[in-house]
This record gives C-alpha cells, sequence and structure tokens, in this order.
C-alpha cells in the first residue's frame, strides 16, 4: 500500500481537488494521510463529511500550528505503509498515479540502495511538464539529476524506513526548512528510480509556501542558516560554493552570530564571502 499524505493550514476551500482526484484513483490501495496543522476554517468538518462517505480510506489529525515541517515528521511516525508520497493541499493526482506506483515499485528487483521514485509535476490538465526533462538515466540522485540538466518540479515517493532516518530539524519559535535539508542527506546514503512522467500536478496560489518565499526567509533564519551550512558541506569550491557562503554570512548577522564560528569553510572562504554578503544586504535580498 501507499501512504499519500497531505498537510494543510485553512485549504477547506481547494482541498476537494485532492480529494475528487484521490477518488478517481484506478486502485484505492492507498491510505489518505491528513495533519491538520491548526487550520480554523471548516478542514475538519470537511473531511469528517468525506470519511462519512466512505470512497476512501482517510486519518485525520490534529495538531497546533507549527509548520508543515513538524506535520510532515508526524506524518511519517503515523504512516505503517511501504511508500510515502507528500500531496499538498491544492495539488492533486493524475487518475492512475497511485496505480503506477505500486506497479513501478513492485516490479523493481533490487531496491536496497533505493529512496525510493522520483518523477514530475504537471502544470494543468494537459499534463505540461514543470520544467526541464529528467536526463536519460533510470538510477540517480536528486543532486546528479540537477547537475546534469533537470530543472523543475518532481514528485517524491520515498519509502517510509528511509524518512524515519532522516526527520526535519524542529527549531523553537521557526515553522520552516528548505526541504533540501532531508533530501540533501538523503543523497548521500540512496538513489532514486527516475520514472519520466507526470503523476501528479501542481497549482501554485497566493496563499502557498512558494509564494511566500521572502517572508519565510525573515521569519525562520535559523533554518535558512541551517540549510546554507549544509549546502557549503556538501558543495565543492566554485561560484556556487561562494553563493552558499555569502547567503549563511547575512543570516550570522542577523542572528547576531560569528560567520567564523558559524560556517564549515576555510577562514580564507569566509572572508572572501564577505563581499557576496555586502552586495546581498546592499541590493536588499537579505
Amino acid at each position: 500500500m501507499l501512504t499519500i499524505f497531505t498537510p494543510t493550514y485553512n485549504r477547506a476551500y481547494i482541498l476537494h481537488q485532492a480529494y475528487k482526484s484521490l477518488c478517481r484513483q484506478t486502485t484505492h490501495d492507498f491510505i489518505w494521510l491528513i495533519v491538520d496543522d491548526g487550520s480554523t476554517d471548516e478542514t475538519k468538518e470537511l473531511v469528517q463529511t468525506w470519511i462519512e462517505e466512505n470512497k476512501i480510506s482517510i486519518r485525520y489529525y490534529y495538531q497546533p500550528n507549527g509548520g508543515k515541517m513538524r506535520a510532515h515528521n508526524w506524518g511519517v511516525r503515523l504512516c505503517d505503509t511501504e511508500l510515502f508520497v507528500c500531496l499538498d493541499s491544492d495539488d492533486y493526482l493524475v487518475d492512475d498515479a497511485v496505480e503506477t506506483i505500486l506497479t513501478l515499485w513492485n516490479s523493481l528487483e533490487e531496491k536496497q540502495g533505493l529512496a525510493g521514485i522520483v518523477a514530475y509535476k504537471g502544470k494543468d490538465t494537459q499534463h505540461t511538464m514543470f520544467g526541464e526533462a529528467f536526463p536519460e538515466v533510470r538510477i540517480a540522485t536528486l543532486q546528479e539529476l540537477y547537475q546534469k540538466g533537470f530543472f523543475g518540479e518532481n514528485t517524491l515517493v520515498h519509502r517510509r524506513d528511509v524518512l524515519l532516518q532522516f526527520p526535519f530539524p524542529e527549531i523553537e519559535g521557526e515553522k520552516f526548512i528548505p526541504e533540501a535539508v532531508v533530501y540533501d542527506k538523503i543523497d548521500l546514503l540512496y538513489q532514486l528510480y527516475v520514472f519520466p512522467k507526470i503523476l501528479m500536478i501542481c497549482k501554485y496560489r497566493n496563499d502557498g509556501l512558494s509564494y511566500a518565499i521572502e517572508e519565510l526567509r525573515m521569519n525562520n533564519p535559523k533554518g535558512w542558516l541551517l540549510y546554507y551550512q549544509q549546502k557549503i558541506q556538501y558543495s565543492q569550491v566554485s561560484i556556487l560554493h561562494y553563493k552558499y557562503i555569502a547567503h549563511a554570512i547575512c543570516f550570522c548577522w542577523r542572528l547576531k552570530l560569528n560567520p567564523f564560528q558559524q560556517i564549515p569553510a576555510s577562514k580564507i572562504e569566509i572572508a572572501a564571502g564577505f563581499i557576496g554578503a555586502i552586495m546581498l544586504k546592499w541590493i536588499g535580498k537579505l
């Protein structure tokens, strides 16, 4: 079976789109696991009506508002199936997504080194791809795909036991941390099966996380500093490496921390990064 996990916050007005797509699935061999992140709208009542309809298996849980990453960690712990996929509250699955995922996964003979499956996200009902195509490989890490030219949104199906090894950091007073903090760590030990088909349709909305990126950076400086610290640690010396250092310095300044004590790079690299950090401050990026 597959667990389809949806974290949601005040999305009662759009959540029906995900529900209808799950009802249309060509197989119902899945559990829809919803973690309500402190919604104040009618989300709970709406989900209860769907539970009573009994068209699909639904498990609903409520938590005080703590952010998507806390909801994700709880969802992984609650999950009792081998596979776990996150379906955001404003996204929906193509009609044969569940059957495709289960058939593909069960057909793979060697899974020990695989964290799961990576596939495309689409933009619309015409299934227009969200970004550039994958390179012609079948097994790769996320970083390898990006390095070989892939760019865009993806659908990630993970083994639950892998996600249990790499929970999202939960930082007191903050509600967001970039997903790469976890996915980059998974890349160090596992690869993904690359499946070049659209499994999920994604719609960005004005009340979503993607539209609020600058606000997220301002309100969650510790999480972003951790993200850049990890990127610096995993990256080779390059222009991108120094860009990470410059951003990390800016967040150190915001948190009144000493960059030379916080950034995992040589003193010469950090000193060079100050030039980029000053430019970022000057143009108002941080």
